[in-house]
């Protein structure tokens, strides 16, 4: 069974992995910035968490996945509607009559930043590697639409089966298994960005691992990396579209401490910077302080796999209405976000019929209702014959973290007699590993779309790729179905997700608390930084404007 950890902001706590910033607002259109844009171009940002992975086979968290966007570069990227728009492809992919064969002619002036070309052969080994079984690529299945991807990663096949080829150095060719309406927009993802076949055969397990083990194709090289310290990137001088770059350096400090990082933006030592709940009030008429609705869902993955209390439906369903999320909103939160008990978010997915997939997607089993919530206990401990159950929550080591557990510990204990919850609090890297064991009981993170279709949520509980110790055939098959069979048939397809949302919701199989709000300073000098769906921040066009000498 593969297994995928959860983006942990991720992918992933409450409080801002990396300062999410809009430049002055994403829809800020204003290109013309030759001979007004400051002297100096260096943008000073802050992440709460160090990198765990700059190997692209290997990350599955955000803050990997933001530096990603800003040194690697793909065959597309997503533009302010969140659209693919050519990257190092020329233009779109040319289809075969079916919509299995994709062919994809790529910009021949392209470099690594040691010189040497990318080439379509850079992307074949880079997927390769990516699905080969022995790498132990926790997001392998996204590769899955590719041909024979899936029985090359659970060993069936050998990687040079994959479906992709090289017809020459600037042209890829692509076999789906099956037509996909949002596999373009796939390739603008982390993952599939491509790899240097002989820097990486040289550096070999050291690959990725520090600034120097690496070579890199997008905007920006990264040149320092000091572990749980800072990291630096520096404009990439042999990257194709170099000229259109105005940035000169991006700096990022690692810091974990919402309010030190509020004390280096009052300082003018950073230029944006997340807001925690209890400052909000304090900056909320500040001109630099901003709010949006994002479309991550945060959310309590429940594992199936261990004790044998959390395999009980009623026990689970008491923990889902216990919860006051609309008290967790205001008190914890506090930078936008909406409390939901829905995997997917809200005015973001529409159907054939223009209806929003929330009108489908279930649900409303997991409402906040105390009463009810006991009565689910009272049978849970009468069919497991406990009066006493403790379970384990793991969130990571952050101020934030640690004040989310608390009001979920408060409010499960005070209204289910009997419960113990113990809080295990763990560095980033750490609970990533956890995740990817299934070693917890309940952990808390969010998810943020990889692509636009609720497909990117509901299959994180496919058994063949969860690490929930989720395993429904009913589940899979709809699943499978939407991935496959019904693509002809979008609006059966769209249903069809809609009844698989609700067969995971109603037993509360997950969780569902927040869709993501975002509340965070930033300076008015930052202009043009674009902002996609899946909340990572696009620099190539972003320029220091207004800054004070």
């Amino acid at each position: 069974m593969k297994k995928i950890n959860w983006l942990l902001v991720p992918v992933l706590t409450v409080s801002t992995v990396l300062s999410a910033c809009s430049g002055g607002g994403a829809g800020n259109d204003n290109k013309d910035t030759k001979g007004s844009s400051d002297s100096k171009q260096v943008l000073n940002l802050i992440s709460s968490s160090d990198i765990p992975s700059m190997n692209s086979a290997l990350a599955t968290d955000m803050v990997s996945f933001q530096v990603y966007e800003d040194v690697f570069e793909g065959l597309y990227k997503l533009d302010k509607d969140s659209q693919p728009v050519p990257a190092l492809a020329e233009g779109d992919p040319e289809k075969s009559k079916d919509g299995k064969t994709w062919t994809i002619k790529l910009r021949d002036n392209a470099k690594w930043s040691n010189g040497d070309p990318v080439t379509a052969g850079d992307f074949v080994y880079a997927w390769r590697n990516v699905v080969d079984k022995n790498t132990g690529s926790e997001y392998a299945f996204i590769m899955y639409d590719i041909k024979n991807a899936e029985d090359i990663n659970t060993g069936k096949k050998d990687p040079k089966e994959l479906g992709v080829k090289a017809i020459d150095d600037h042209t890829l060719e692509i076999q789906l298994e099956n037509e996909q309406p949002y596999f373009q927009g796939l390739l603008a993802f982390g993952t599939f960005m491509p790899k240097n076949e002989k820097v990486a055969k040289e550096k070999g397990d050291k690959y990725g691992v520090g600034a120097d083990n690496a070579v890199y194709n997008g905007p920006f090289e990264m040149t320092e990396w000091n572990t749980e310290e800072n990291f630096k990137l520096e404009k990439n001088d042999d990257y194709w579209n170099k000229d259109e770059v105005k940035l000169d350096e991006i700096n990022y400090r690692v810091t974990k401490d919402v309010q030190t990082g509020l004390n280096l933006y009052e300082t003018g030592k950073v230029d944006s910077v997340g807001v925690s709940a209890e400052s909000v009030d304090k900056y909320k008429n500040d001109k630099d302080f901003k709010t949006e609705l994002t479309a991550a869902i945060q959310f309590m993955r429940v594992q199936h796999d261990g004790k044998k209390e959390l395999q009980n439906a009623d026990l689970r369903l008491a923990l889902a209405k216990s919860l006051d999320k609309e008290s967790y909103v205001k008190n914890n939160v506090n930078n936008g976000a909406v409390a939901t008990n829905q995997l997917t978010p809200k005015d973001v997915y529409k159907g054939p019929d223009g209806k929003d997939f929330s009108e489908i997607a279930g649900g409303d089993e997991l409402s906040y209702d105390v009463d009810a919530a006991k009565e689910h206990w009272k049978k849970a401990k009468e069919a497991l014959g406990k009066d006493k159950i403790e379970l384990e929550f793991l969130t990571t080591d952050l101020d934030t973290a640690k004040k989310d557990a608390e009001y979920f510990k408060e409010q499960w204990e005070s209204n289910l007699d009997g419960l113990t919850i113990k809080i295990k609090q763990t560095p980033f890297k750490q609970k990533l590993a956890l995740e990817a064991k299934g070693d917890y009981d309940i952990a808390y993170g969010n998810w943020f779309p990889d692509y636009a279709d609720p497909m990117t949520f509901m299959d994180l509980f496919w058994s063949k790729q969860t690490n929930t110790g989720y395993d429904d055939p009913a589940y899979d098959q709809m699943i499978e179905d939407a991935k496959g069979p019904l693509l002809p048939d979008p609006q059966k397809r769209w249903d069809t997700l809609g009844e698989a949302s609700t067969m995971l919701l109603k037993e509360a199989h997950v969780i569902p608390i927040i869709q993501r709000g975002n509340a965070y300073l930033e300076k008015p000098y930052v202009k043009d930084i674009l902002v996609n769906s899946s909340m990572i921040n696009q620099h190539d066009n972003a320029y220091i404007d207004g800054k004070k000498k």
